[in-house]
């Protein structure tokens, strides 16, 4: 697909540095003068659509642990800081819902707060989409990977954060992404959506699923679209990327063929399937559908339906 780049986190202006990783001379003198991301329960400091960076030193970073390193853009070395050691004094807000809101915080900058990466993602320019998506996904490995899977003892960061170490048996940990394949299931003219439970009111969305091991991409799609709908798939091919740091996924857009239209839906997968045609999907994309809302902008299930629907999938 000519403009897969074009999807968000899909390109950035950014050199990840990565023989700096081994320097730590090279990362202290480019922290001290360089930019750093406060992410708060994976919460990114961010206005309406810029991400909030600050300086060391700054109050907001007091206390936290060693920044990790992701990068150098504009010159400049860039780096996130997790301070999820902070409580705000009105207690932490309910993160249970499909979308986390906003928290302030009393040292941000004027105009910013901490914000759920998915509420401002599609207003973040690319570079800055894709250096938060990073963080996000980078701090989150932190925080659940603290011990060895080897042996179980604590585990150290190094590399600028990029990989962790086992004192005790000496093994070497690296953050994981895990694949997964969403798709475009068409048939004639029409696209095959799904709708989760939990999610929005009204939100459908194309199918997606986790690629199991010893699995391809292709078959992956035909196996979830059959275990989620019935339905089942002929041709499959390969479309656009899009890292997806919720908490870690590499989502693998593809666009598959149905051979069948039947739906039988597996309830524990979705909540309700559908078939809606193009004409179906242009009202749905301008809001104008009675009963189907679209997926969010900024996802790559947007994206792809939208360069479906504009025949720009080559």
């Amino acid at each position: 697909m000519r403009i897969a780049e074009q999807v968000t986190f899909g390109g950035t202006g950014r050199d990840r540095g990565h023989e700096l990783r081994r320097d730590p001379d090279a990362l202290a003198a480019l922290l001290a003068e360089g930019r750093v991301l406060p992410l708060w329960r994976c919460m990114v400091l961010a206005g309406e659509d810029a991400l909030g960076w600050l300086q060391v030193g700054d109050p907001m970073l007091e206390d936290a642990p060693q920044p990790v390193f992701l990068g150098l853009w504009q010159g400049k070395g860039v780096f996130a800081a997790d301070i999820s050691h902070w409580s705000p004094e009105q207690g932490v807000p309910d993160q249970g819902g499909f979308d986390a809101g906003m928290q302030p915080h009393p040292l941000a900058p004027e105009g910013h707060a901490l914000t759920e990466l998915r509420r401002i993602m599609a207003a973040l320019s690319p570079d800055e989409a894709e250096m938060a998506a990073t963080a996000r996904a980078l701090l989150e490995w932190h925080r659940t990977h603290g011990f060895c899977a080897a042996c179980g003892a604590a585990s150290q960061a190094g590399g600028g954060g990029w990989h962790r170490k086992c004192p005790a048996c000496h093994a070497m940990h690296f953050p994981r992404t895990d694949p997964v394949v969403i798709m475009l299931v068409t048939r004639a003219n029409r696209l095959l959506l799904g709708r989760s439970p939990g999610w929005p009111e009204g939100m459908y969305s194309t199918l997606a699923g986790f690629v199991e091991p010893g699995e391809t991409v292709e078959a992956a799609v035909r196996r979830e679209v059959h275990e989620e709908t019935g339905i089942s798939c002929g041709a499959v091919r390969y479309l656009a990327s899009q890292p997806w740091p919720f908490p870690a996924s590499l989502m693998l857009g593809c666009h598959a063929e149905a051979m069948s239209e039947s739906i039988t839906l597996d309830p524990a997968e979705l909540e309700d399937a559908l078939w809606l045609t193009r004409e179906e999907m242009v009202a749905v994309l301008s809001d104008d559908h009675p009963a189907v809302r679209p997926p969010r902008q900024g996802s790559i299930a947007r994206f792809l339906i939208t360069n479906w629907l504009a025949d720009r999938l080559d």
